[in-house]
């Protein structure tokens, strides 16, 4: 396929390149499900491209990359002969760094994004945007990350997990009957396929030997011996020390959200910081009435008091004049905007950052910092951003922040710490223009 030329001809390496960069949703619903439709596409071709049938599984399958059994890459994508056509050069071969346990912990029963406890955007954060990170080179731009053959194994594995997690008893994917799965996914002009073929690995007539879910972390296996490193889930100890940065004015972003505040500037280099988003008193109320009365706020048994949520007298929103109705509002988001890499070597990957909120000021804050998760952020993201959200990465924290409480009310604090591979940048990687807190409608 990468000796076949014409970016419009099925059989060519780039053609399914283009397909993920121009059509993959990133961030948003249906991440796993086009996906997974489009790993099975793909595979017929290759069994077109070798002159089988196209649905003779016999002749040809997609293996999967289990990072959880064996985190190194395999030594077939590793060797750098001339001839090997699985060899891209790459700033990592292990995906250690970038392993997660979250997305299969007990209490992750629901399915899609915009659910509280949901495994498709646990997933997503991690492993998903990080072994993209970590690894580097293609897999760290999304205009290139489907160039690199690892890219399909990669994919496999998630769709296996996913295959495996869908087999637990109380796990809720939404029924076949649901209009979740109305409609179609589009792969490019003339290719699509009805997303309710996607529900499940039977629709498109394939299944995983392997059906189990990870449960522990692997050793990291590196050139014939262990090496211990960093892990997603290694002790965090402290919070990262908290840092000053100019602050922007709360104001109406959209008809549907208003920021309360944020902070402007923000580079992330080779540290781990803080950085304190402070509210005026107006926001803080608002905030507060989100947490109360939203459904994405639906509190866990080991919530704080609801005496800590309780609506406050009411207090006009940003936007908000004398005559002005009300906004109905539903989700808290922290917006990262204006997100770009900073170094030729930051685009290249090698690297991320955990997102914590409000981490204990005081204290090894590992044993709660997985209650505080947010997301990630990394070459992978900020090419995710810049290539689909005008450089936007948006986290809903309603279900995180009503979970926590509000210990302090008037101020949120985020924290960025930073995950390496053996190979990884120095100095400034990323920036952004602004951090703020949103409220929003939808």
């Amino acid at each position: 396929m990468k000796g076949i030329s014409g970016s419009t001809n099925k059989n060519s390496w780039q053609y399914w390149a283009n397909i993920h960069k121009n059509y993959c949703p990133h961030g948003i619903a249906y991440f796993l499900a086009w996906h997974r439709g489009y790993i099975s596409y793909f595979e017929q071709q290759l069994r077109v491209v070798l002159g089988y049938d196209k649905l003779d599984s016999a002749k040809l399958m997609l293996p999967y990359w289990d990072y959880y059994t064996y985190p190194t890459l395999p030594e077939d994508f590793t060797n750098a002969a001339s001839n090997n056509p699985l060899y891209t050069r790459r700033v990592n071969t292990s995906a250690y760094p970038a392993l997660s346990m979250s997305p299969f912990a007990t209490g992750v029963n629901n399915f899609q994004l915009g659910l509280n406890n949901a495994f498709e955007p646990n997933l997503e954060s991690a492993p998903h945007d990080p072994v993209h990170d970590i690894i580097g080179g293609y897999l760290a731009d999304i205009t290139t990350a489907a160039l690199d053959p690892i890219f399909y194994l990669h994919h496999c594995n998630l769709d296996r997990l996913w295959n495996a997690w869908s087999r637990r008893s109380t796990s809720k994917v939404p029924a076949a009957t649901s209009s979740y799965w109305n409609g179609t996914f589009t792969y490019a002009s003339n290719l699509t396929m009805a997303r309710a073929l996607t529900r499940t690995t039977a629709g498109l007539l394939y299944d995983y030997a392997d059906d189990t879910m990870p449960v522990k972390m692997p050793q990291q296996a590196q050139h014939g011996r262990i090496v211990r490193v960093q892990a997603q889930n290694s002790s965090i100890h402290g919070r990262p020390k908290l840092r000053t940065f100019t602050s922007s004015a709360p104001r109406t972003v959209s008809s549907t959200r208003d920021s309360l505040g944020g902070l402007v500037g923000i580079p992330l280099d080779n540290n781990s910081i803080s950085a304190g988003i402070t509210l005026q008193t107006a926001g803080a109320n608002s905030l507060r009435d989100v947490l109360a009365t939203s459904p994405a706020a639906v509190l866990s048994d080991s919530a704080s008091s609801a005496a800590d949520l309780q609506p406050q007298a009411q207090s006009p929103t940003p936007s908000q004049g004398s005559g002005e109705a009300k906004k109905s509002f539903q989700h808290v988001k922290l917006v990262l905007d204006g997100l770009r890499s900073a170094s030729t070597a930051g685009q290249d990957g090698g690297y991320f950052y955990n997102i914590y909120l409000n981490l204990p000021s005081t204290g090894d804050v590992d044993s709660v910092s997985a209650s505080h998760f947010v997301g990630t952020v990394g070459a992978f993201e900020v090419s995710v951003a810049a290539h689909h959200g005008n450089g936007k990465k948006e986290f809903d924290i309603t279900y995180p922040l009503a979970s926590l409480g509000l210990t302090n009310p008037n101020q949120m604090v985020v924290s960025f710490v930073r995950e390496n591979g053996l190979v990884y940048p120095s100095g400034n990687v990323v920036s952004m223009n602004e951090m703020r807190l949103e409220l929003s409608t939808d």
